[in-house]
């Protein structure tokens, strides 16, 4: 039986622990919107009631709303930033600028940009004073918001879609007509530390908790999936109604789209006439939708839109059991914008690419359920999916292997994160690293700034494995996602978790991974016998202290696993082998090197090896081993 009770109960208990939670409330919306399409100008009308509910100690002068797509005109600070930004070069030939946007914002015509204009904003009744500062909207209130007051917002705007040039428009290289993500006025956040209007210069989002209904009036013959559930589904017909209905839709040329999404903190939709719609109803589980262009340009790439589905249904079992439960009735994967794009309940792809699926569907954990401010913590978001990501696909391949009557042996646990500490690696030669507490639309290169957000910040938590081990930084995703789905974590949220968890103490490992750029370099030093012990000193080259496991392998084949818990920790990590282990003294990181004995013969040594599983992201592991050749 799928947890429809559960779910209920969940969102309720959400809704009220965030709002009564100490210290910690948050601001609660309610979002009301009605817009009518004109597929031929590629605009619309729209309206909107947003019921605000001020769960904050403070009175509030003012509000700011996003108005994203002002973005996508020439000259705007997007434009300009990118076009700045296509200066620097990376490497030998490479221009630091997203591919995806170069310079094209500046080619823009009129009828090709895009905007989003407020024709009035009334607050209970009353008209307010707007001012547009490009992509925000500051509204200077007639009556201050109150503490624990709720008011009612009220505004009309227009809105062109502008030529796709990033993440949301119409006209994509795809060929799906319109992406609509970022496509309404959104309120700001105001959390504990103020107001966000964060402009829209090139990424990341940060979106206030609560309920959508949206109803979209277009064309009959187009076809939409989004976030939340169609309530009149059997009225719209293409795939949505119930089995064996008859679709008998209202007369006229459009149709009226009604859909409903509870507690969330943004809504996507996309439209075309060519959509086709596939839904598969996971048994106990959610329905998975695919919604793809299947113009005659993209029928050789109908059988993997297929297997979207399958693959969603295959992996969704690990992912609970390893990430939190999925709290939704559905989840669209959508044909549409640039790349892969997340969202509440549904995500926008370029193209069926399975690597892209799952990355995107994680991205339900990180940032849709654990609802970070990404300005700030853009690696909490991608860095976690990324990580998600590859268990997900490295469990997915294992599963495709069975079915086949094969065993995956590509390679073998934890190492599938390879790629992303290599990405980390070539980020340390390059000298372009900045502080993973950068803003994200601050960092000095987009270079910088993905492998720091991506890659940096999967390895964060592959490394967390290495210091607190394996099963418990698995419990800890579990842990965090019970205590922080509905609500806005930050690092200092997740670390007490961690802690917490662990028994350990990891406010250094924040200190030193997060918030600066000091490296890991560990060595083997020297070895030697003396007192009738041999024995090895090893020595911390850079700055950065950590534990260390250091693997013996002995001419009989025995091994031995030599812990040093790192003196910061207070603590260590339990056995994750069935090698003998010998536990040390903690490591002072103040003392540069440190000896480990053992009462074999230095003779009988064959191999001696710091963090044989790799999970420390040492930036020079050459001299992590050394091979005796007796």
């Amino acid at each position: 039986m799928y947890r429809k009770f559960i779910v209920g109960c969940l969102f309720a208990v959400c809704f009220f622990s965030a709002a009564a939670q100490p210290g910690r409330w948050q601001q609660r919306v309610k979002y009301v919107m009605d817009i009518d399409m004109d597929v031929q100008t590629n605009r619309f009308s729209g309206k909107q009631k947003l019921e605000y509910t001020n769960h904050s100690p403070d009175t509030l002068a003012q509000l700011f709303y996003h108005v994203y797509w002002n973005a996508f005109q020439p000259n705007s600070m997007m434009d300009s930033r990118s076009r700045e930004l296509g200066k620097k070069i990376i490497g030998n030939s490479r221009p630091d600028w997203d591919p995806r946007v170069k310079d094209r914002i500046q080619k823009l015509n009129e009828n090709e940009i895009g905007y989003q204009k407020i024709k009035w904003l009334k607050m209970n009744g009353v008209l307010q004073q707007i001012t547009e500062h490009e992509t925000i909207l500051e509204v200077k209130l007639s009556k201050p918001v109150l503490p624990k007051q709720k008011v009612v917002l009220e505004m009309e705007f227009e809105a062109q879609v502008p030529q796709q040039v990033r993440r949301s428009g119409r006209d994509a290289a795809n060929g799906t007509q319109f992406s609509m993500a970022q496509w309404y006025p959104k309120l700001c956040e105001y959390d504990n530390d103020g107001w966000h209007p964060n402009p829209y210069i090139a990424r990341e989002f940060y979106g206030v908790w609560g309920d959508f209904e949206v109803n979209i009036t277009i064309d009959k013959n187009y076809i939409i999936g989004g976030t939340g559930y169609l309530t009149n589904a059997n009225q719209i017909g293409y795939g949505y109604e119930n089995p064996g209905t008859k679709v008998v839709r209202p007369a006229g040329n459009k149709l009226t789209w009604k859909f409903t999404a509870p507690n969330v903190h943004d809504f996507v939709w996309a439209a075309d006439a060519d959509f086709k719609h596939i839904v598969k109803q996971i048994k106990n589980g959610p329905a998975i939708h695919v919604l793809y262009n299947a113009t005659p340009a993209n029928q050789r790439n109908e059988d993997d839109w297929k297997k979207v589905a399958e693959a969603a249904a295959t992996v969704l079992p690990f992912i609970e059991k390893n990430f939190g439960a999925y709290p939704y009735k559905q989840y669209s994967f959508i044909q549409g914008g640039d790349g892969g794009m997340e969202y509440p309940m549904a995500t926008l792809l370029n193209g069926p690419g399975l690597g892209t699926v799952f990355h995107e569907w994680m991205h339900t954990w990180y940032q849709m359920l654990m609802g970070t401010n990404e300005s700030l913590y853009a690696w909490m978001d991608e860095g976690f999916t990324e990580f998600a990501t590859d268990r997900v696909e490295y469990f997915y391949k294992q599963e495709i292997a069975k079915q086949n009557g094969k065993v995956y042996t590509e390679t073998s646990l934890p190492l599938y994160h390879t790629a992303n500490y290599s990405n980390y690696f070539g980020l340390v030669k390059s000298r372009l690293e900045e502080p993973m507490t950068t803003h994200a639309d601050h960092f000095n290169t987009n270079y910088a700034y993905s492998i720091a957000s991506y890659s940096k910040g999967a390895v964060f938590l592959s490394q967390l494995g290495y210091i607190a081990g394996e099963e418990v930084r698995n419990n800890i995703l579990l842990e965090y996602y019970k205590q922080w789905r509905f609500k806005h974590p930050n690092v200092n949220d997740f670390i007490r978790v961690a802690e917490k968890v662990s028994g350990l103490q990891l406010d250094w490992y924040k200190e030193y991974w997060v918030n600066g750029t000091k490296t890991i370099d560990y060595a083997i030093d020297s070895l030697w016998e003396e007192g009738g012990k041999s024995k090895i000193r090893i020595k911390r080259n850079n700055e950065i202290p950590m534990p260390i496991d250091l693997q013996l392998t002995f001419k009989d084949g025995t091994q031995q696993l030599h812990y040093v818990p790192m003196y910061l920790m207070f603590g260590q990590k339990p056995a994750e082998n069935n090698l003998q282990r010998f536990v040390y003294p903690a490591w002072k990181w103040t003392h540069p090197t440190y000896v480990i004995e053992f009462d074999k013969r230095l003779s009988e040594l064959t191999t001696v090896e710091i963090d044989p599983t790799q999970r420390m992201a040492d930036v020079d592991r050459k001299n992590n081993l050394l091979e005796l050749k007796w």
